[in-house]
């Protein structure tokens, strides 16, 4: 099959199972996700500030930010000083559900891509065991990240690399866990590399438009500027998620195992 009509069916697939219905649906539960993670980061930014009175200040003149953006910032961390507990105990609950529910909006883009229904609650244990090991492989990214920071110059370009095998190994473990189908682990394998592989060109993309993004829409929009382009980022990787079910699927019907 040529490119073309391999790229044609692929589209045709993704119409056919509303696509992009799904990846809206990843990208409101990930935007909420993203919500409740940042109340529970605020939360243990006040667990660690304590009682100290300067710290707010400490923390706007680490970052070097000015205007109203550093007095939005202090007044947050000072609120969060004195409600991190309840914070904290939000957060929390929050991840879990929210987490949950984005690891079943994405469930549901498998299942639809492969032609299955979902196992209800079942569902949501698989997306709490997702999210446990989703977290760890993303912590352990950041960790493995900073101490390649420490290492050479010219070693820098195997920070690639690494980001490649973990993104990999993180799109496997989603395609893996999450939906409800038993196939060879080479079909998996195939689709997530490739998958790694475009997001890489994103996040490097994202490095020089997202700033922009965020900025001429902070100027038209304000502080909602913000949210738009997060959306719009968003939209973007529950597209490729989407794009991912459907060429593991269209494997799977091949009996594409080698």
């Amino acid at each position: 099959m040529s490119a073309f009509n391999w790229g044609r069916e692929l589209q045709q697939r993704y119409n056919a199972i509303h696509g992009s219905s799904l990846a809206a649906a990843i990208t409101l539960y990930g935007f909420l996700a993203l919500f409740a993670l940042l109340i529970l980061a605020v939360a243990i930014i006040g667990l660690i500030a304590g009682g100290q009175k300067g710290f707010a200040k400490e923390v706007v003149g680490d970052l070097g930010i000015t205007g109203s953006s550093a007095n939005s910032i202090s007044k947050t961390i000072q609120t969060a000083q004195t409600s991190h507990r309840l914070g904290t105990i939000i957060g929390v609950l929050g991840i879990l559900w929210l987490g949950s529910s984005f690891a079943l909006a994405i469930t549901h883009a498998f299942n639809a891509a492969w032609g299955i229904t979902g196992l209800g609650m079942i569902s949501r244990g698989r997306g709490l065991l997702w999210l446990a090991g989703f977290s760890a492989l993303a912590l352990g990214e950041l960790l493995f990240s900073s101490l390649w920071s420490l290492l050479p110059d010219f070693l820098s370009p195997l920070s690639v690399l690494l980001g490649l095998v973990v993104n990999s190994a993180l799109w496997f473990w989603t395609s893996w866990i999450l939906p409800r189908r038993k196939v060879p682990w080479r079909v998996v394998l195939v689709p997530s590399v490739i998958a790694a592989a475009l997001f890489e060109i994103l996040k490097f993309i994202g490095s020089f438009v997202v700033p922009r993004l965020v900025s001429s829409s902070s100027e038209l929009y304000g502080s909602l500027g913000l949210v738009f382009a997060l959306l719009a980022w968003l939209l973007i990787i529950g597209r490729l998620i989407v794009y991912l079910a459907v060429v593991e699927a269209w494997r799977g019907e091949k009996g594409v195992s080698a």
